[in-house]
């Protein structure tokens, strides 16, 4: 797998015209299992083919029990300076539930380990809304974050996915499906509580406080071109979007052609300005109107029919010149979004 990883790296190098990398995310996998020679082969292909920037934002995922003093210095060693956490709770009864390897004291130990080592920048997954997690086990693990003093938090509603052990169980009522009042009420607990405590809402999942916004999250919600490497990874250009095999046998397999390319979807300019709008209206800065303008008077004229409808609604508020979601409407960001697409 590594072998092949590199491999892309360099049959892909001229993906991204040689512009500089402003971070480098590790993740959508269990990276933390990597050796330190294996990150290290990493870095040195990337660092072949693309110039990176000084300073630059290096994230790993980690699961808390894959954490220790001497991961910790093997992730250093290779320059990564962000950890994301995959928390989910601090409660032993959701960790089971949600059938995680680690426990809540793994989960605590894992954030202080991580700073003693010198890790600052640490940003944990929470997840809201599943049957298990109380109001008050909620404000307990919200709790809980801010006693750790973790600068982000990355936060989840509980969704239910085709095909999955939570939607099997549910249909056999193993299990109680997730209550959407519950996780509204929660999702206003969060919001409230990060807010009193300094943290920016600057995207619906994620909170920050000032100084620690995600670079490379905030550059994929501005629409800034990215190229992901690895088996499901998808890259994004301005003019396509293209994606590798989710197989990772036929991943290392297809690597094997010199000639290899991603599957490739070239975008026209509504799928573009759907693109934007699915990623801007997301975020705190919101839907610039001036990019608006930019795709054209057809999409034009009818984004600000929709938004109009969306204004009434107490779904969007216009400002100078944006328009950003309001506190009723981050309930229904998707909603939004798509009320906004524009279809041929």
């Amino acid at each position: 797998m590594i072998e092949a990883i590199c491999k892309e790296i360099e049959l892909r190098k001229n993906y991204l015209s040689n512009k500089t990398l402003d971070s480098i995310y590790f993740g959508g996998g269990t990276p933390s299992l990597l050796k330190v020679m294996d990150l290290e082969r990493i870095f040195e292909a990337i660092h072949s083919v693309y110039a990176v920037r000084a300073g630059a934002e290096i994230t790993l995922e980690a699961n808390p029990d894959d954490i220790n003093q001497q991961s910790l210095d093997d992730f250093r060693k290779t320059g990564v300076n962000r950890l994301s956490i995959g928390i989910q709770s601090f409660f032993d009864t959701d960790l089971q539930w949600m059938n995680r390897a680690h426990s809540a004291i793994e989960a605590q130990n894992s954030v202080k380990l991580a700073q003693d080592a010198g890790y600052d920048n640490i940003t944990i997954d929470l997840i809201y809304g599943a049957p298990t997690t109380t109001d008050e086990m909620w404000r307990d693990n919200i709790d809980q974050a801010l006693k750790l003093d973790v600068p982000h938090i990355s936060a989840y509603c509980l969704t239910v996915e085709e095909n999955t052990a939570l939607h099997h169980f549910i249909a056999k009522n193993k299990t109680a499906p997730p209550q959407q009042q519950k996780a509204v009420a929660q999702f206003d607990t969060l919001m409230k509580k990060l807010n009193d405590n300094g943290f920016l809402h600057y995207e619906i999942s994620n909170f920050a406080k000032p100084g620690y916004l995600a670079v490379h999250n905030s550059n994929y919600w501005k629409g800034s071109h990215y190229i992901g490497i690895g088996p499901s990874a998808h890259s994004y250009d301005g003019a396509s979007r293209c994606w590798n095999i989710s197989h990772n046998k036929k991943y290392i397999d297809a690597l094997v052609d010199p000639d290899y390319k991603a599957e490739t979807e070239y975008l026209s300019i509504s799928m573009k300005y759907n693109e934007y709008i699915m990623t801007s209206v997301r975020t705190m800065w919101g839907i610039d109107s001036d990019i608006v303008m930019t795709f054209g008077k057809e999409i034009q004229s009818y984004f600000l029919s929709e938004i109009r409808f969306l204004i009434e609604k107490e779904m969007i508020s216009p400002e100078a010149k944006s328009y950003k979601l309001t506190q009723k409407g981050k309930h229904f960001a998707d909603q939004v979004a798509m009320d906004l697409f524009f279809m041929e």
